[in-house]
């Protein structure tokens, strides 16, 4: 009897778990939707005297400052929030300013149910590092209460034998300022407008004399001519809200330079995405002149309905957020090819649900066009399947990583290989994945999953990180030549 011969395992997992961490806080505001009760509380901070609002705001600080930078300041910040419902009768000292801004501020454990699906990029700074050694950024979805998910960072060094080591996390977690007047492109802002039906002769005025680029501020000054027409009231308050809705889901936000990596907390700003960040996929693309900017799709999830976004950063401090178009910018999963092929910009996607799909345009924000790439073929694959992040380019094609879910709706990573000037084309594929949930990988928030958001390549070796169950977080490492081997069948 002859045995058969067992092919040497693919992927090589790493020991280093990353698990969620509840001490994880962020500030936000704790605002009551009703305005009576605004308006009852400041009256009993009023009333306070003197040495009562002292004691109460240094028992804050003692118990607080230690949790947050710049506490006093979010303090002063979120008073600021409701200044405009204080009497005009009532004069507040700067200590009841701080107080009251203390009592509608929350904390918000941003990691209190999962930390997981990451992906990975090379670092905007390589400098100072040993030959052989690359510096990493990796991003996650981290969720809290309420199911809310934000997008969360770490970093860290690969060596030149491919051990990977993070940085110290900060004690510290931060969200950014919002930048006061984002600027917009009129073509795509008026490409999404018509695509959410705002009536197009309002539109046309509303538009009408703005720049190729132009400001919140701008808008507002047009949205209040616009509000004089001789237009029906409805239809002038649809484009109006249209407008002012896709105005605030395309915004900019900057964080501090003195705050780490490991501090900076994406959280949901816009309606559009104020029940969730999710399943940020971060590329480093390069453009034909060479320029490096880093993108991000996501989806935005406010509830009852996702919306496929997109990010751009070139520093990991200053991020802007924008709203994909086209008939195609639909349902989860978008990832963005890492450079241009024949002068288009090229994603992959996943519009039914069910099957992979690849896209060509002209603009990184406007996709209109979709041909199916892949079906499900493998019985671990037949529920759908999904792309795993951005391709990774080698000299024999996009290694492209997809997801398969089969019986028990058992997640599973694959791997296969796109022609490198005509991505459309699969020309090598595994006849089994190289990840699948192995006994400690099984439990957890979702049994049963192991999913990556994007890889990056070290030298001659893959780096995946990946998400356990929907709570967890690890890394595996694949040898290039020999999974190449495998996908060209050399």
């Amino acid at each position: 009897m002859r045995v058969k011969e067992q092919r040497k395992q693919l992927v090589q997992r790493r020991p280093t778990l990353l698990n969620a961490e509840s001490a994880r806080v962020i500030t936000r505001p704790h605002i009551p939707g009703d305005k009576a009760r605004t308006k009852i509380l400041i009256g009993r901070v009023s009333k306070l005297n003197d040495e009562d609002v002292q004691h109460m705001l240094d028992a804050v600080i003692q118990d607080f400052s230690g949790r947050h930078r710049n506490f006093r300041e979010v303090l002063q910040r979120n008073f600021d929030r409701i200044a405009e419902h204080v009497p005009k009768r009532i004069s507040l000292s700067p200590e009841q300013q701080l107080l009251l801004g203390a009592y509608f501020t929350a904390e918000y454990s941003v990691e209190a149910a999962a930390l997981f699906n990451p992906s990975i990029v090379p670092h905007p700074d390589q400098k100072g590092l040993t030959k052989g050694s690359q510096r990493f950024v990796m991003s996650f979805r981290a969720t809290g209460e309420g199911h809310v998910s934000s997008v969360e960072f770490r970093s860290g060094i690969v060596d030149a034998n491919h051990d990977i080591y993070f940085d110290p996390i900060s004690q510290y977690v931060a969200t950014p300022e919002m930048h006061t007047d984002p600027v917009y492109d009129r073509l795509h802002f008026r490409r999404k407008l018509d695509e959410m039906g705002a009536p197009d002769r309002i539109t046309n005025k509303l538009l009408k004399g703005l720049g190729e680029t132009f400001t919140f501020g701008q808008l507002e000054s047009k949205i209040k001519k616009l509000l004089s027409t001789k237009f029906r009231l409805k239809d002038k308050h649809h484009a109006i809200d249209t407008a002012l809705w896709l105005a605030r889901s395309n915004y900019e936000v900057v964080f501090r330079p003195d705050e780490q990596i490991s501090e900076r907390v994406i959280f949901p700003v816009s309606e559009n995405e104020s029940a969730g960040i999710e399943d940020a996929r971060f590329v480093r693309f390069v453009d034909d002149d060479k320029s490096v900017t880093y993108y991000a799709t996501y989806t935005a999830y406010n509830g009852f309905d996702i919306l496929p976004q997109i990010l751009e950063t070139t520093d990991f401090l200053t991020f802007k957020m924008h709203t994909l178009s086209g008939k195609e910018a639909q349902n989860k999963g978008m990832a963005l090819f890492p450079r241009k092929i024949n002068g288009k910009f090229v994603m992959l996607g996943r519009q039914d649900g069910v099957n992979n799909y690849i896209m060509f345009s002209d603009s990184v924000r406007f996709w209109n066009e979709a041909q199916l790439l892949q079906e499900p073929v493998h019985p671990l694959e037949f529920i759908q399947v999904g792309n795993c992040g951005s391709p990774v380019e080698t000299s024999a094609g996009w290694v492209a990583l997809f997801h398969g879910v089969g019986p028990m709706r058992r997640y599973s990573v694959w791997a296969e290989l796109l022609d490198l000037d005509d991505p459309s084309q699969v020309i090598g594929r595994l006849d089994e994945p190289i990840l699948t949930p192995d006994e400690h990988e099984r439990d957890g928030y979702v049994p049963n999953v192991v999913y990556t958001c994007g890889s990056m390549m070290h030298e001659d070796t893959l780096i995946i990180p990946y998400g356990i169950a929907d709570q967890r977080c690890r890394v595996a490492t694949v040898s290039i030549p020999e999974l190449l081997s495998r996908l060209t069948g050399s």
